[in-house]
């Protein structure tokens, strides 16, 4: 750092060298300004390109989401397979539990 200070000095002279600090800081400022704002841009243009593919996304849900949310709850009366045998309650027992095989009605 001493090294391009005195580098500069000779090179500019003591007159001129706060005015080329000056323009050289300046410079930066304006690199830096236009850096952050080109990254501002990107970020924003990217943004605005995902926004309505995540509308898409809302919109078109898998159909396992979907049948998530169409599922029953678990208090209602679960689906049966077209195989699987009907229970039938015996006549006049109002329990599903009475009147079942091995068990008697008055125990």
């Amino acid at each position: 750092m001493i090294f391009i200070l005195i580098l500069g000095l000779l090179i500019f002279g003591p007159k001129r060298l706060p005015e080329v600090g000056r323009t050289i800081g300046k410079g930066m400022a304006q690199f830096r300004k236009a850096t952050t704002d080109l990254r501002r841009t990107i970020e924003t243009e990217i943004a605005l390109e995902d926004e309505p593919r995540k509308q898409t996304e809302r919109l078109v849900r898998p159909p396992r989401a979907v049948a998530t949310e169409l599922q029953l709850p678990a208090a209602s009366t679960p689906a049966r397979t077209p195989d699987a045998p009907v229970e039938v309650p015996p006549a006049g027992a109002s329990d599903p539990g009475e009147g079942a095989p091995g068990k008697s009605p008055s125990s």
